[in-house]
């Protein structure tokens, strides 16, 4: 049975929030990939000798729309930050320093010797499976649905995201079956989710759920 995952919230500053996330949109990547890939490559004494680039300053705050609650609809000012989702068990600092240690070594300030193991070479298969994951990743996408610019806001463009035709008769076991078949793809703890596209297929769903299905 895979590990429990858990979303965790590391704070930082919003210029290496800014960083991290444009080193794994560059790698067609999410930010949890990065600091997962850094964590399985790496040995944990050179990831702990990494600068924490640590929380951020008092005054750099971001301001975000609350969406439920009492104060749905009302801006509030938070620390910026990363959201990941990772096995449990990890430690905010620690996924941090990954992070840098990615940012770092994408920039070629660091390089990190993985030695062999025995007759294997440990890092040519994590690369080699990188690849596979990244060929796999590119299949999914050319086969998927392509990303509304505006999101899901009719009927036919829900259709369009769960890969049914304009007039096709639907029904509630139909489409929450197709649903759960396309969010196993494209969920972001899968090896090849898309949270975009996941959020479209959540859009399609309600706006199937809210007409009735028909």
């Amino acid at each position: 049975m895979p590990a429990a995952k858990k979303s965790y919230v590391i704070p930082c500053s919003s210029a290496f929030r800014d960083r991290v996330q444009a080193l794994a949109d560059a790698r067609d990547v999410n930010v949890g990939d990065l600091a997962r890939s850094v964590m399985l490559v790496v040995p944990p004494e050179a990831i702990a000798a990494t600068e924490d680039p640590g929380e951020p300053a008092q005054g750099d705050r971001e301001t975000v729309t609350l969406k439920s609650g009492r104060d749905a609809g009302k801006p509030w000012r938070r620390k910026p930050r990363l959201q990941v989702r990772l096995p449990a068990g990890q430690d905010v600092v620690t996924l941090r320093r990954a992070l840098n240690l990615a940012l770092a070594m994408a920039e070629g300030e660091r390089t990190v010797k993985v030695e062999r193991n025995g007759q294997e070479d440990s890092n040519a298969k994590l690369v080699e499976a990188g690849k596979e994951i990244k060929r796999l990743r590119s299949i999914v996408g050319a086969l998927s649905f392509k990303l509304l610019p505006h999101g899901v806001r009719s009927r036919g463009e829900a259709l369009y995201v769960m890969g049914f035709p304009q007039n096709a008769k639907l029904g509630p076991d139909l489409v929450k079956s197709r649903f759960r078949m396309l969010a196993s793809i494209h969920h972001p703890d899968s090896a090849y989710g898309d949270t975009r596209r996941m959020s479209q297929l959540n859009q399609a769903m309600a706006k199937l759920r809210s007409l009735g299905y028909s």
